[in-house]
């Protein structure tokens, strides 16, 4: 399992700027991420399934 942290996600989309990224995850159209040691990362399979539209919250 590999996890991506906030700078890796938006170069995985392309360069999404801040926002954009955080109300994609509050509209459900990435999955949350989860904390460690006090940042944030997201696991990378999840963001997969989600850009690739299996993820049932993406749609």
């Amino acid at each position: 399992m590999k996890y991506l942290s906030f700078s890796e996600l938006r170069q995985k989309l392309g360069g999404r700027g801040r926002t954009t990224v955080y109300r994609d995850v509050e509209e459900g159209r990435l999955p949350q991420p989860i904390k460690l040691g006090g940042r944030l990362y997201w696991i990378e399979s999840q963001v997969d399934e989600a850009l690739a539209g299996a993820h049932p919250e993406a749609a």
